[in-house]
């Protein structure tokens, strides 16, 4: 039993950050089209812009590495569930974090498209939502340590 919930917590770590790095990159790509009507030249700014919720996913692939050299068949149920914990605390934060990056990204693009200098200031402001998917993969690593 412990090997299904480990099973379906490493799903989770890379599913769920992998879905919300997709929405947020489409949120931000969108906004990217839209700003080329207007202001063709920035493309590299929207390209980075719309760029920056990918990473969430790397966190959640990062966190599945981690893991699977910890997960075979024989695990117990308490390291099945700790594994299960540690998916699901990267999978919500970083599904969170990466879908609304990808908005505070988008607005940014806007702005830059409105012929606003608001390139530096959006990576701070989209730095915010990221520090806690950053934060659920510290805690996955750390409850590795319980096993």
């Amino acid at each position: 039993m412990g090997y299904v919930l480990a099973l379906i917590g490493m799903g989770l770590m890379v599913g769920m950050s992998g879905a919300g790095s997709a929405i947020g990159i489409v949120t931000g790509a969108s906004s990217t089209v839209g700003m080329l009507k207007k202001k063709p030249e920035a493309f590299g700014s929207g390209l980075v812009l719309s760029g920056l919720p990918a990473t969430q996913g790397l966190y959640g692939f990062v966190a599945f590495i981690i893991y699977q050299a910890t997960v075979s068949p024989d695990l117990t149920l308490y390291q099945g569930s700790i594994v299960l914990g540690a998916g699901i605390a990267v999978a919500i934060a970083a599904f969170a974090s990466a879908a609304f990056q990808g908005k505070i990204c988008a607005n940014g693009i806007a702005a830059i498209g409105q012929g606003h200098d608001v390139f530096g200031n959006t990576i701070i402001l989209a730095a915010f939502p990221e520090f806690y998917a950053i934060l659920a993969l510290v805690a996955a690593i750390l409850m590795q340590g319980l096993m």
